[in-house]
């Protein structure tokens, strides 16, 4: 059994103030939301909405949200499921955090052409620290009955081959084959492995072990939330209800936001960083950008594209940095740096130095090997990384840990 880490609030809330009570404005429930299902329809109309369920309830609804832990950093774009969790929080409901430091080992095959590359026990449970520890700004950690942290492990580590077969048997391999990725790839002759099948039964199966009355999640991860709710009836649970919530596209304006295609703003990028990507976003995003990533209401924000451009940079960075920061950006009290100081080619190691973020460049090369440096919030590790022209350089940010950075200016 893993132990919950202890800065997690994992308490019972018991019997609160009557639900039906509290306010009928759903408007929170709704918002960037693209479909939330089932849905009452004309062949059952007696079968109840997620709304009516949240008007009548008397107990604090179990609202489960699961983060495979596969990276470090977390961006914009994993920030949109936790800001609709702090909204059920809001409300007065339980937000169910899974890290998924089992299933983290398999990979979810959703959207993936070919099989995940397994992760080590050591690497899942360094990235679940490191993303409980960046989302604290969003989520409610602090109010008693609002959040439960639990590892998947907890659970699925127990799973003898019984219970195992138990939950094959539940479903078929057309069913499987069915889902986006796999027949994707069965067409192409691209392998499945048999491991990768069980991925979705372990993700219902968390719906079962937490008591999940409401699972969020992105609008690819349909199939698998359907799969939990098959799960819940199987084990004579009621059925949780599906949130699915749309896929950010990145700066580009092109393609989902993604680490590894380059158009990112992640949570840990210096405020002036961010400030400066989300300056950038096109005009045609920049609704959705408001919509999925703010509370700002929507028929108040400024005409003017360039305008609501600050706008964003201006909200954004207040949430995950405070108003002080914003106002220091806004004054240019960013340090700049002038690259025409700096002989090329040049290690980024010397660069710390000259700019003074380190006191030497042997200091700089060990900060390179420990994880403590970013140029535009990418982290670099390299320590041989080297700079070519000035050019490669201009209006870049170069960030050591969380408060020191300088901008390259000519």
């Amino acid at each position: 059994m893993t132990t919950i880490n202890p800065t997690s609030i994992v308490q019972s809330m018991g019997k609160i103030k009557s639900f039906s009570s509290m306010t009928q404005d759903f408007s929170w429930l709704y918002r960037g939301v693209a479909e939330i299902f089932p849905q009452p329809t004309d062949l059952d109309r007696s079968a109840d909405s997620l709304e009516k369920v949240l008007a009548t309830t008397d107990r604090p609804l179990r609202v489960k949200y699961g983060i495979d832990p596969t990276g470090a950093e977390i961006h914009l774009g994993h920030s949109i499921p936790m800001r609709k969790l702090r909204a059920f929080q809001d409300a007065g409901h339980t937000a169910v955090l899974i890290i998924g430091d089992f299933t983290a080992q398999i990979g979810d095959p959703t959207g993936k052409s070919e099989v995940r590359r397994q992760l080590t026990q050591q690497e899942v449970a360094k990235n679940a620290q490191n993303y409980l520890d960046q989302l604290r700004p969003i989520l409610d950690f602090d109010t008693p009955g609002r959040l439960e942290v639990r590892y998947n492990s907890e659970w699925l580590s127990a799973l003898n081959l019984e219970k195992v077969l138990e939950l094959l048997s539940t479903m078929t391999v057309g069913q499987m084959l069915a889902k986006e990725g796999f027949a994707e790839r069965y067409k192409k002759e691209n392998p499945i492995f048999l491991h990768e099948f069980l991925y979705p039964l372990m993700q219902g199966y968390d719906s079962v072990v937490v008591e999940a009355d409401v699972e969020l999640g992105g609008t690819d991860q349909k199939f698998n939330i359907a799969v939990g709710r098959d799960l819940q009836r199987h084990f004579g649970q009621k059925p949780q209800f599906g949130v699915l919530l749309p896929i950010l596209i990145g700066t580009d304006g092109v393609q989902k936001m993604s680490k590894s295609l380059g158009n990112y703003i992640g949570l840990l990028e210096h405020p002036a960083q961010k400030y400066q990507k989300l300056q950038g976003i096109p005009d045609h995003l920049l609704e959705q950008y408001f919509e999925l990533l703010t509370d700002l209401p929507l028929d108040q924000l400024p005409e003017n594209p360039r305008a609501r451009q600050k706008l964003l940079a201006q909200e954004i960075v207040r949430q995950y940095h405070g108003q002080e920061a914003v106002k220091l950006i806004e004054a240019g009290d960013v340090p700049e740096f002038s690259v025409s100081q700096v002989q090329f080619p040049a290690k980024l190691s010397y660069l710390l130095n000259v700019t003074q973020l380190c006191k030497s460049s042997g200091e700089g090369r060990r900060k390179i090997q420990e994880g403590g440096v970013r140029l535009d919030g990418d982290r670099i590790t390299d320590v041989d990384t080297c700079f070519g022209d000035a050019k490669e350089l201009h209006g870049r940010v170069l960030q050591l840990g969380k408060n020191k950075f300088v901008r390259f200016v000519p």
